[in-house]
This record gives structure tokens, C-alpha cells and sequence, in this order.
């Protein structure tokens, strides 16, 4: 792998190589002899005449104090310079770090380059093979589990420049980190078996965000759905509360899958005031907290306040009121 150089390590190379050179000539002339042994007693510096006083206290002294005075000028100058600029430095220097963590996060999203290409001795662990590129969703193969003969399916995988829209940034790293049980997608942090230390969940974060489409465009795509509860539903809640629905075959709605099952009367008995239901649909909570009746967080249900509009919400929790 090549690294670039940057400017900074160039200039400090330099300073380096001239401080070896002024060294090395240094030493050369400091040790080596030009003159007989015992010659010092009338060529050492502290036995040579000086300067007069006359000499030492005019033009010398005069040349030495402009030179004090041009140095102290430039330390009272520059030093408020340097540091008028370094607020933006430090912000410079943030950006650079996103930007670098950014890059690592996109190589670890790709699938890995042919063996000749450079690059694949970079990570890559390949998560745009199923969510698509850029995350705009995709699909992947899987087997269904507790099926005889394992039953194998298209598994609609959802898009990922919306997950930092729905989730918290510590719900998602949860989810890369232990996946998801019973779907396709595996649990990839060292804690939940695979194969990603910490620092490439917080670099493949940092590219999901700089990825996200932004929520007034997520609003703007749900716009068109209106205040359809039963659309509504299908587009955001059945992935998860439907079982079936992410490979084409869905069953009762509602009826539970890798969500809870919000039929039979489930929702109405665990929020008996809808306004509840509305700010955990808007929300959620932080991991541990409690909603509803007797209801404790656990980090995977999505937060749909940037996404949808409080009609919509109101739309989808009015129509799984009704399951």
C-alpha cells in the first residue's frame, strides 16, 4: 500500500535533513586540526584581542539591538497570528479525521478489488453486496431456518442511507455488531463473533452518515404515500412486525416477525393511549428505557420522526390499532 506524503511531513523532513548536514559540518570543523599542538595558546578564541569598548558600544551594539528589535517584533506579531488561525486549524484537523474515517468506512462497505489491484490488501468486507451501492438497498439469497429441506429466498435488503435517520448511532452500531438473529444479515463486530474490531464499526459508521440522504429528502419520498395507514405500514413497519414480507411472502399483517406481534389486540393492551403509541413510533426510547405498559427498550425498534410527517405516524399507528 503507497501512503501519501503530505506537505507538512515534507517540510519536516527537510528541517530534519538540514539539522543532520549543520551537525555533520559542525563537527568537522570543530574536530578537526588545522594548526600544530600547542599552537592554541595564540590562536585560541579566549586569547585573541577583542573589541574595544568604543567598538562594542557603537555600531556593533546599535546592529545587534535593530536585529532584537526586528525578532521581537515578529514573535509580537506572528504569535497572535498563529493563533487566530487555529481555531480553523483544529476544525481543519476534525474535517481531515471524518474525511480519512469516511474513506476507511467506504473501503469496508465495498467488496474487495482483484488480488492485482493495490487496494485489496485494504479491508473489505463487502455490506454494498446485499445493501446495494451507496445503500440504496438490494438483495441477497438466504436460507430460511427451521425449514425441512432448507427453503432458500430473496431477501430484500433495506437501504442504508436512510439507517441514520431511524436509529441512533448506538443502535446501529449494535446491530453491526451482533446483527440480526434469523435474517441475513450476521453479526460482524469482534463482541458478536466477526470479524470488525471496534475502530471499522466507528469508520463504517462515519460512511453511513456522510451516505444519509438527509430527512427533509426522506420526508419528501414518503410524501407521496399520503396518510394511506395500510401503505404506510407496508413501506416502513412490515419488514420487521410481518412475517414473510422481506422475501415476498407476507402473512397476517402485523402478525409478528423479527418485531413484535401488534395483532389480537397486542397494540391497544400495550399502549392504551394512542398519543403513547405516537411518541414511540416518533421516538422510541434509549436502550433500557421504558414505554408503554411495562415496555423496556431494546435498541431495534426504528424512530420514524425524520422520515414521516406526524399525520403519517398518526396514519400508521391509527391502522395497527385496528390489526
Amino acid at each position: 500500500m503507497i501512503v501519501a506524503v503530505t506537505t507538512q511531513q515534507k517540510i519536516g523532513f527537510a528541517i530534519a535533513a538540514v539539522a543532520v548536514v549543520a551537525w555533520v559540518v559542525y563537527i568537522f570543523t570543530t574536530t578537526h586540526r588545522t594548526a600544530e599542538p600547542g599552537s592554541e595558546i595564540e590562536l585560541a578564541p579566549n586569547r585573541r584581542p577583542y573589541f574595544q569598548d568604543d567598538a562594542m558600544e557603537g555600531p556593533r551594539l546599535d546592529r545587534f539591538l535593530m536585529w532584537s528589535l526586528i525578532f521581537l517584533g515578529i514573535l509580537a506579531v506572528g504569535l497572535p497570528l498563529y493563533w487566530l488561525r487555529e481555531p480553523s486549524r483544529q476544525a481543519g484537523a476534525q474535517r481531515g479525521f471524518d474525511e480519512r474515517a469516511v474513506a476507511r468506512g467506504h473501503n469496508l462497505f465495498t467488496p474487495a478489488p482483484p488480488p492485482s489491484d493495490p487496494g485489496s490488501r485494504v479491508p473489505h468486507f463487502g455490506c454494498s453486496n446485499c445493501h446495494g451501492v451507496n445503500g440504496t438497498g438490494g438483495s441477497t439469497s438466504y436460507s430460511l431456518p427451521g425449514t425441512t429441506p432448507p427453503k432458500q429466498v430473496t431477501w430484500q435488503c433495506p437501504q442504508l442511507n436512510t439507517v441514520t435517520l431511524r436509529y441512533r448511532d448506538s443502535e446501529i452500531t449494535s446491530i453491526i455488531t451482533y446483527g440480526r438473529a434469523n435474517t441475513p444479515m450476521p453479526a460482524w463486530g469482534i463482541a458478536g463473533g466477526g470479524p470488525m474490531n471496534d475502530q471499522q464499526i466507528s469508520d463504517l459508521l462515519a460512511y453511513l452518515h456522510s451516505i444519509s440522504i438527509g430527512s427533509q429528502k426522506a420526508l419528501d419520498q414518503a410524501a407521496p404515500v399520503g396518510t394511506d395507514g395500510k401503505a404506510l405500514f407496508d413501506g416502513y413497519c412490515a419488514r420487521c412486525h410481518t412475517q414473510g414480507f422481506s422475501f415476498g411472502e407476507p402473512g397476517v399483517d402485523g402478525g409478528g416477525a423479527f418485531g413484535p406481534n401488534l395483532t389480537a389486540g397486542d397494540t391497544v393492551r400495550q399502549f392504551p393511549d394512542d398519543k403513547d403509541q405516537i411518541d414511540w413510533v416518533t421516538a422510541t426510547a434509549d436502550l433500557g428505557k421504558p414505554y408503554g405498559t411495562r415496555g423496556v427498550s431494546h435498541g431495534i425498534m426504528p424512530h420514524f420522526g425524520e422520515m414521516l410527517s406526524p399525520d403519517q405516524i398518526k396514519a400508521i399507528v391509527d391502522y395497527e390499532r385496528t390489526l
